[in-house]
């Protein structure tokens, strides 16, 4: 069985992008370069990604999704249909004479953005600058990011916030309530790891 990357005669795949074995790229995908796709990936059609962004091995990213530069996502990830990334906290099409447009190049405003291993994004969520989502961790369907998930946290709504805890398989483990204890022991009811719950803390055993 090949271990070539597959393309989509219809994707654009700019000069000096690097994808890795096994890797598909769907149709009418627009992946700039320089940035690297690991292995055995797969990148859903109508996808763009941005140059200066790393993807991991084993990441699955949907149709429609926006990843612009200074995105990295780790390995195992999955990044649902119409998910958008952003960069800029305060952005301007022009400078403040409206003579020229602003260049859509990195500078040093840059905010850098990285999804950490295992996590998954539901459809349609938008993720803030700056922002890092932690191993494990899973956003809601539509939420809109604008603070750092910790690991194995699920996240929702507008702006999300952490709602309770998810197992590595994604079953639901906890919900966060106003009389939730700080401490707990945690243990998945389909797969029967282990967790304990130190503080809002997420931690595997």
């Amino acid at each position: 069985m090949s271990r070539l990357p597959f393309i989509h005669e219809t994707a654009n795949v700019e000069k000096g992008v690097e994808i890795g074995e096994g890797t598909a790229v769907w149709d009418t995908v627009h992946i700039r370069a320089p940035s690297r796709i690991g292995e055995d990936c797969i990148i859903g059609e109508k996808t763009y990604i941005a140059y200066d962004v790393e993807i991991g091995n084993k990441v699955k990213i949907n149709a429609q999704v926006y990843i612009c530069a200074g995105v990295e996502i780790e390995d195992g990830v999955m990044v649902s249909a119409g998910t958008v990334f952003t960069n800029d906290r305060f952005p301007r099409a022009t400078d403040p004479e409206l003579a020229t447009l602003r260049p859509s190049e990195p500078d040093a405003d840059l905010a850098r953005t990285i999804v950490r291993e295992g996590a998954t994004i539901g459809a349609g969520a938008v993720i803030g600058p700056g922002i890092e989502l932690g191993r494990w961790s899973m956003i809601g369907m539509g939420s809109i990011v604008t603070k750092p998930v910790p690991a194995f946290h699920l996240a929702l709504g507008n702006p999300a916030r952490s709602f309770g805890a998810v197992c590595r398989c994604g079953q639901p483990l906890i919900r966060f309530q106003a009389d939730t204890e700080p401490s707990a022991e945690l243990v998945c009811q389909r797969c029967a790891r282990l967790y304990s719950l130190k503080s809002g803390e997420v931690i595997e055993r």
